[in-house]
């Protein structure tokens, strides 16, 4: 990629990026460098990856539109060797190989850290796995689901008096990716200090712990005691009030981390006579007497609707906020202010909201979104500009009937959708 003398310029603008990465976070990864200028040429096998086979559920399909945009699609078969060698032509002419597969299997493929750095030193292979490229979890089949059993997050999910949740959102997909981002664009930099490239892993399982801060602070402080599970309170039970309240028309997250913020809160509840009161009169004290903080603030909030509620807790600096729903976080008046949400016409899906990265550089405009590509809607494209194809040999290869497969796949506009 190259900028016009006119265009604005975009921090990784000449970075080619080539994506084999599935599912949640490598795609996220490979997102943020596509919003911050990258050239990002997503590579799919025949059918395309997991998330377009979710399209015969309606919405589940939805999250390949979220983390594909911006991207141009190659469907190759990487199994075929006329797919390999396209693969390692491109490697050859790129800076960055992004992969999310178990360990092992890119070295299996021909196409693991060592191959292609042989023929390309300059290229940054970076790989997230579950648990490392190395050590005794290395082999452990890893989803989401079974990183937040490993990692720890379910045991703190919860209420003490029942099983152990999951999250909701896909925090160890997530959290995996953004490490992997972060791993990335430092990789590059050193590569403009020494010239070569190296590799970059990622593990899920080392990417949530630090998350765990304040549940491995009672951990720690109660000489190595499992916590209980702490529902809506704080994971380290250090402050109070911290929880989620009923209001008459839902509920309401308000937190008070300092003395100043508990005044503030009875302030607004009309209680002042209770800041002299001994059992308040400190945040240890407050923890110490949380079962009475919650319910005295309980029965208060009851009274109010959540958003009422909320403007009068702000207008006193209190930390707070009401429990949205979806719909409510879709339409956010903020993130759509700050282009954070935008509103596209999606090809397959219709007109959806997508979110933008949340970096931005200043003096640059958000690079303006496109939808995710149908898949194989830039094979041709790919194989004549990057690779300097002809016609012929593209359609050759794109009409081939090897034994072992086609190499490449006519699946752009007019093809099928899968299934």
């Amino acid at each position: 990629m190259s900028d016009t003398a006119d265009a604005p310029h975009y921090p990784l603008s000449g970075v080619r990026v080539v994506d084999l990465s599935h599912i949640y976070n490598g795609p996220y990864a490979t997102y943020l460098l596509a919003l911050a200028g990258a050239e990002v040429i997503k590579i799919e096998p025949p059918g395309g990856e997991h998330l377009r086979h979710r399209a015969a559920l309606g919405g589940a399909a939805l999250p390949f539109a979220m983390l594909n945009g911006n991207k141009k699609s190659l469907c190759l078969d990487l199994k075929c060797a006329e797919g390999h060698a396209v693969l390692l032509d491109l490697v050859r002419r790129s800076d960055v190989l992004v992969e999310n597969f178990a360990p092992g299997v890119t070295d299996r493929l021909g196409f693991g850290p060592e191959a292609v750095q042989a023929i390309n030193p300059r290229l940054i292979y970076a790989s997230s796995t579950g648990y490392g490229r190395s050590g005794p979890y290395r082999d452990f089949p890893a989803m989401d689901l079974t990183m937040q059993a490993m990692c720890g997050v379910m045991s703190i999910n919860g209420f003490p008096d029942r099983p152990p949740v999951k999250a909701g959102p896909a925090l160890c997909d997530f959290f995996a990716g953004i490490h992997l981002y972060g791993g990335i664009v430092t990789a590059l930099y050193d590569r403009e200090k020494t010239g070569r490239g190296r590799v970059v892993e990622v593990s899920m399982q080392e990417s949530v712990y630090a998350s765990l801060s304040s549940n491995l602070g009672m951990y720690h402080g109660s000489g190595g005691k499992a916590p209980s599970r702490t529902g809506n309170r704080h994971g380290g039970l250090a402050e109070a009030p911290y929880n989620v309240y009923p209001t008459r028309d839902g509920f309401i997250a308000i937190i008070c981390n300092n003395t100043r913020h508990f005044h503030a809160l009875l302030k607004t509840m009309q209680r002042e006579d209770l800041a002299d009161d001994p059992r308040f009169a400190s945040l240890k004290d407050r923890v110490a007497h949380i079962e009475e903080i919650d319910a005295l603030v309980g029965a208060w909030t009851r009274g109010f609707a959540k958003l009422e509620l909320a403007a009068m807790l702000r207008a006193n600096r209190v930390p707070c906020a009401p429990i949205r729903e979806l719909p409510e976080v879709v339409m956010d008046e903020n993130m759509h202010a700050r282009g954070s949400l935008q509103f596209i016409d999606h090809p397959e899906f219709g007109r959806i909201v997508v979110s933008h990265s949340p970096m931005r550089y200043d003096g640059t405009p958000l690079l303006p979104l496109q939808p995710s590509p149908r898949l194989g809607a830039d094979t041709a494209s790919v194989l004549r500009d990057v690779l300097g194809m002809s016609e012929a040999d593209i359609e050759r290869l794109q009409g081939a009937k090897q034994e072992e497969g086609s190499a490449l796949h006519k699946l752009g506009a007019a093809a099928p959708r899968p299934h």
